[in-house]
C-alpha cells in the first residue's frame, strides 16, 4: 500500500490524519478501496455523499432508476436540474463535484441474480441501500459466497433498522429466512418517509462501511439496531448464526443460480 499524499490530500483528509485510529495509513486504506453501493436513492444519498467525502477510492453505483422530482425531499445528491437523469449518472456528477480522488463506476441496471456475482467481484465492502426483499437476498447470497462483508439498511416511515454482515458471522438469511408474503410490506411511495430518516441511516450505513475498510472500532455484527425517530430511540437486538442456514451454515450452497427467488426467497434443503 501506498502511503504517498500529496499536499492537497494531506489538506483535505487532515481531520482523519490526526486521529490515532485512521492516520495517513488508515487514509492511504481508504483511497486505495472499493465498494459496492446498490442504490442511489433514500440510503444510497448519504452513503455515497459520505464515502466520498472520506476518500473511499473507487464507487461502483447500481441502480436502475431515474431521479423524480418526489425524490428531492430526501435523496440529497440529487437536485432539480437532474429530474429525469438515470440515478447514476446523477451520483457521479456529484462525487465529480464532491472530491476528484474519487471514481464512479455507474451501471443503470437493478442488481439481479445474473450479475450480481460479477459486480460484487473486487470490492471491499458492498453497502445494501435497497427497497426490495429479493435484491437484499441477492446481495447477501452473492457477498457470502465471495467473502465480501454487507452494510445493510432499511427504512419505513419514521423507523429504521441496520446491521453489518462479515463472512465470518450471522447472515441476512439467519436474521430472516424468508420474505415477508407480497404486499404485506408497503413501500415509501405508498406509505410516506420522513426526509430526513434515510440520512440518519444512510449515514450509520457509511460509518460501517468505513469502519470495516479501516478495520477498526465494532461493527454491527450479530447485532440489528432499530431507530425510531418519533421517539428518537436506539435499540439493537442481538442475534446468531444459524447451522442449518443454507447461505453460512454448515452446508452452504455454492452459487447464487441454484436458488429460487420468486418463492419468498427461500431456499429449499434438498
Amino acid at each position: 500500500m501506498s502511503l504517498s499524499l500529496d499536499s492537497t490530500q494531506l489538506d483535505r483528509y487532515s481531520r482523519h490524519i490526526i486521529m490515532e485510529e485512521v492516520g495517513p495509513e488508515g487514509q492511504a486504506r481508504l483511497l486505495e478501496s472499493r465498494a459496492l453501493v446498490v442504490g442511489a436513492g433514500g440510503l444510497g444519498a448519504p452513503v455515497i455523499q459520505y464515502l466520498a467525502a472520506a476518500g473511499v477510492g473507487e464507487l461502483t453505483v447500481v441502480d436502475d432508476d431515474v431521479v423524480e422530482r418526489s425524490n428531492l425531499q430526501r435523496q440529497v445528491i440529487h437536485a432539480d436540474a437532474d429530474v429525469g437523469e438515470p440515478k447514476v449518472e446523477s451520483a457521479r456528477r456529484f462525487v465529480e463535484r464532491l472530491n476528484p480522488d474519487v471514481t464512479v463506476d455507474a451501471h443503470e441496471t437493478r442488481l439481479d441474480v445474473d450479475d450480481a456475482p460479477e459486480l460484487i467481484d473486487g470490492h471491499d465492502v458492498v453497502v445494501d441501500c435497497t427497497d426490495t426483499f429479493r435484491t437484499r437476498y441477492v446481495i447477501n447470497d452473492a457477498a457470502r459466497i465471495a467473502g465480501v462483508p454487507v452494510v445493510h439498511g432499511a427504512i419505513y416511515k419514521f423507523e429504521g433498522q441496520a446491521t453489518t454482515l462479515v463472512p465470518d458471522g450471522p447472515c441476512y438469511r439467519c436474521l430472516f429466512p424468508e420474505a415477508p408474503e407480497p404486499g404485506t410490506v408497503p413501500d415509501c411511495a405508498t406509505t410516506g418517509v420522513l426526509g430526513v430518516l434515510p440520512g440518519t441511516l444512510g449515514c450509520l450505513q457509511a460509518t460501517e462501511a468505513v469502519k470495516l475498510l479501516l478495520e477498526t472500532g465494532e461493527p454491527l455484527v450479530g447485532r440489528l439496531l432499530f431507530y425510531d425517530a418519533m421517539d428518537t430511540t436506539v435499540e439493537t437486538v442481538p442475534y446468531q448464526k444459524n447451522p442449518e442456514c443454507p447461505v453460512c451454515g454448515d452446508d452452504p450452497i455454492e452459487t447464487i443460480r441454484d436458488v429460487d427467488y420468486t418463492d419468498g426467497c427461500r431456499i429449499d434443503a434438498e
